[in-house]
């Protein structure tokens, strides 16, 4: 089971949803503090082991945090 993807998909597909509202956390090496975020318009595709956005493929392996209108659902730091 690959719990970000699961995430992202039932942002994207279900209704209730507004996928704009995602941002996604990963790490970017030589970013300030080797982080980045994306927010949903950037994703063009969720794939099974990495998400293609507009300008990068990010493997799910470097996404830390999934925020959802403010909401945290996906935290790597909390979820041992």
């Amino acid at each position: 089971m690959n719990k970000i993807r699961d995430i992202l998909n039932e942002l994207k597909w279900q209704k209730k949803y507004d996928f704009r509202n995602v941002e996604v956390w990963y790490i970017h090496r030589g970013a300030i503090n080797d982080t980045k975020r994306i927010h949903g318009d950037d994703i063009i595709a969720v794939e099974k082991t990495f998400l293609q956005t507009t300008d990068a493929m990010i493997p799910h392996h470097r996404v830390f945090k999934i925020v959802y209108a403010g909401q945290i659902l996906f935290d790597r730091n909390k979820d041992t």
